[in-house]
């Protein structure tokens, strides 16, 4: 009998508590970038004003089909801010912060959501998900664009 991929062997195990990282991670970053969107200022203000919303809009809906794939892996999906941010581990800033410092912040926690969501394509393909790997491949893509995009900011 072929093995379904909602079966809670030890490698969907792996896969399952990778994805709840990645799922707090997104959400972490969503609210870190939400931050830098409201409390920006300075030269800058409108071209990063508008580059933040587009970024934290994109990660809430990244931050639903993550929590839905979850449930389609027969998990539940992590949720309250304290849980998720314990989760995520990621640091953050305060409400006054150098436009600057916000653009490098937001490079290291999509870094390391690009290094969580590798982790996860990686189990993924070793238990043959092909869905959860696709979609952590599709979201490595978005951040290590949006690595890219910060980091030519700050040069």
């Amino acid at each position: 009998m072929a093995k379904k991929k909602s079966d809670t062997s030890s490698t969907n195990k792996k896969v399952v508590e990778s994805l709840r990282v990645v799922l707090a991670d997104t959400y972490a970053l969503m609210g870190q970038t939400h931050l830098c969107h409201w409390n920006v200022e300075g030269p800058s203000f409108f071209a990063l004003h508008a580059a933040f919303e587009a970024q934290y809009t994109e990660l809430f809906t990244a931050a639903d089909e993550i929590a839905e794939r979850l449930r389609a892996l027969g998990a539940y999906a992590p949720g309250g801010l304290r849980s998720l941010a314990e989760i995520a581990g990621m640091n953050e800033l305060s409400e006054k912060t150098s436009a600057e410092k916000m653009v490098a912040s937001l490079v290291e926690d999509h870094t390391k959501l690009v290094k969580d969501a590798a982790k996860v394509r990686d189990l993924a393909g070793d238990a043959d998900d092909k869905e959860t790997e696709d979609l952590m491949i599709a979201r490595i893509q978005v951040h290590e664009k949006t690595v890219w995009m910060l980091k030519s900011f700050l040069k």
